[in-house]
């Protein structure tokens, strides 16, 4: 169980099963989505949800060959957690913040 939580806990996990989870994208449409994310870690936060079966890697034959990822049914069904996890922490960052000693500017009302 360690190591499944590991993975989807992971930030790079996070963010790139979100992307995903809005339509299927080549690696260089994640690349300039996720800020501050080298290739090297893409890549290899791809492989391994890949190698999970959240990720399924697809290679069309073009010239140069192009490669496209799509979450995985097994991959989709992680977004609804997400959700829940990303609206409670929403919920909570101002609490948490204050908690922290940390002052966070609430959105304005227009």
């Amino acid at each position: 169980m360690t190591d499944v939580l590991r993975r989807v806990g992971d930030k790079w996990t996070v963010v790139v099963v979100v992307l995903l989870g809005q339509r299927p994208h080549r690696f260089n449409e994640l690349h300039r989505g996720i800020e501050a994310i080298s290739q090297r870690m893409l890549t290899r936060t791809l492989r391994g949800l890949e190698q999970d079966g959240l990720v399924h890697r697809e290679v069309f034959p073009t010239n140069p060959p192009s490669v496209e990822y799509r979450l995985t049914p097994l991959g989709a069904s992680l977004l609804e957690p997400l959700s829940a996890l990303a609206e409670w922490a929403i919920t909570h960052q101002p609490t948490i913040a204050a908690s922290r000693g940390v002052n966070i500017r609430q959105p304005r009302d227009t």
